[in-house]
């Protein structure tokens, strides 16, 4: 029995050895590759660095972080800066992204695109009556529209609550505007505004494809003080 006890004890001793070395090191695999995002914009073609701004009563104070009226801050119910997100906005018919420096990028890719905020605003609309839109026109298109709907706890989206805006017509291309809309006289809609808790805003820019916006800042705020009421204007 010696003789071949022996020699299983032999293989026994070198398996345990060959445990104790290291294991070959296996090559890693590149990895899967995974399809490209098709909710990324291309980087801007133009550049916002020069873009001129339109001039008005209403301004943005970069330092201040706040919308102003002849260089009196308004008091915001809501204020979206976009930095690095977001901030809840959606868009139907088109593309939206947090920009490559600050600001919300948009690009409208069918008919009728519409950027939507966060819903659950619960904003008093008696209150807070202006909303302002900060905007550069980076691509061109047709079919300018510039409407503001908005949406409450007695009706959705419809054609019979929208507003134009007051001052800040089409901007250009490479040209920043402050759109301002006075919800104390929409287009449509009457008192709806100021006698609601307003839910979820949309704004409409152009009607056609094709155009691109970067919007550096939204704004809910209350009135200027120093501007009254404008006149009811009839329904367009």
């Amino acid at each position: 029995m010696k003789p071949i006890i022996l020699p299983v004890l032999a293989l026994c001793a070198a398996l345990l050895a060959a445990c104790d070395e290291p294991r070959p090191r296996e090559p890693k695999l590149n990895p899967r590759p995974q399809p490209a995002d098709d909710r990324a914009l291309p980087p801007a073609a133009r550049s916002t660095a020069a873009a001129s701004e339109r001039p008005g009563p209403y301004a943005w104070d970069a330092e201040a972080g706040a919308f102003t009226f002849e260089g009196r801050p308004l008091r915001a119910g809501r204020l979206w800066t976009f930095e690095g997100s977001t901030d809840g906005f959606v868009m139907a018919g088109g593309q939206v992204l947090p920009a490559e420096a600050n600001g919300l990028r948009l690009a409208a890719r069918d008919f009728d695109p519409a950027l939507r905020s966060p819903s659950g605003l619960a904003l008093d609309g008696a209150q807070f009556s202006h909303v302002l839109v900060r905007v550069t026109r980076l691509e061109p298109a047709s079919d300018w529209d510039g409407a503001l709907h908005y949406v409450t706890a007695s009706h959705p989206e419809a054609a019979g609550f929208m507003a134009k805006p007051l001052q800040g017509a089409e901007p250009k291309v490479n040209e920043t505007v402050i759109l301002v809309y006075d919800m104390r006289t929409p287009t449509m809609g009457g008192g709806d505004w100021v006698s609601s808790l307003i839910e979820s805003i949309r704004l409409d820019f152009d009607d056609a494809a094709g155009g691109e916006f970067l919007i550096h800042q939204i704004a809910v705020t209350e009135p200027p003080a120093s501007a009254p009421a404008p006149a009811l204007r009839p329904a367009a």
